[in-house]
Parts: C-alpha cells; sequence; structure tokens
C-alpha cells in the first residue's frame, strides 16, 4: 500500500471509530432511565388488596374471615388515623412554643424578620405535606 493511501484508510478508521464511540455515548445517555426522587410509596387500597388476597391464598381464609379482617383492617386504619392527629397537634403545639422562646430573645426589629421566616418554612412544610408521597 501506498502511504497516501494508508493515511486516508487511518483517517478514515479514525472516524468511524470515533463515530461509534460518541453514537455509543449518545445512546447511552438517551436510553437512561430518569432519577426518581425516592423510593414510592405503594398505594393504600393496592396495598390492602394484596394483604388480603395473601391472606386469603396463603392462611385461607373463608369468606366471613376475610370480612372479619377488612373489618380489623378499618378499625386499625381508624386507630392510627387517631394516633397520627395527636402526633401532628403535639408536634404544632412544640413548634409554637419554640417560636414562643425564640421570639423573646430577638430584638423588636428582628421579630417581622422572623415571622415572615416562619411563614415561609410553614408553607413549605404544607407543600410537601400536599405531594403524593
Amino acid at each position: 500500500m501506498s502511504k497516501s493511501r494508508l493515511s486516508a484508510f487511518l483517517s478514515l478508521l479514525l472516524v468511524f471509530l470515533s463515530g461509534s464511540l460518541v453514537g455509543a455515548f449518545a445512546y447511552r445517555l438517551y436510553s437512561v432511565n430518569s432519577v426518581q426522587s425516592g423510593p414510592r410509596r405503594p398505594d393504600p387500597e393496592e396495598l390492602r388488596k394484596h394483604m388480603v388476597a395473601e391472606m386469603r391464598d396463603r392462611v385461607k381464609l373463608d369468606d366471613a374471615q376475610v370480612r372479619q379482617y377488612n373489618s380489623i383492617l378499618d378499625e386499625t386504619k381508624e386507630q392510627f388515623n387517631q394516633v397520627h392527629k395527636k402526633a401532628n397537634a403535639e408536634a404544632h403545639a412544640l413548634r409554637e412554643r419554640q417560636a414562643e422562646k425564640i421570639n423573646a430573645i430577638l430584638r423588636e426589629e428582628q421579630r417581622p424578620l422572623f415571622a415572615q421566616l416562619r411563614a415561609e418554612k410553614e408553607r413549605e412544610r404544607q407543600r410537601r405535606q400536599a405531594l403524593p408521597k
């Protein structure tokens, strides 16, 4: 092979290989799954259906037992809701007492700034609670 043919062949080979490399990299970037913010909580109704089906299949519950099992799940759910309400009320009271103590150490010109900061934090907390979990 002459020198010009060899350099042309090597140039074409280099262009082909670099194109393949860039193409593989671009494909990898394109096909990567999007990142989720964290593990998604299962839908409570779907979770309940799964629990009932599992009890029916593995423990061999009959229809009357399934009704009683559902009643127990309903009762427990209500109790958990009451516990959460009570805990949320207690947490709110703690935040209020904390804010009162902080207000007591602030100078007069700092209090409106603290109130504004607190309002922003409360809006952020409510926004997070409104997001699907």
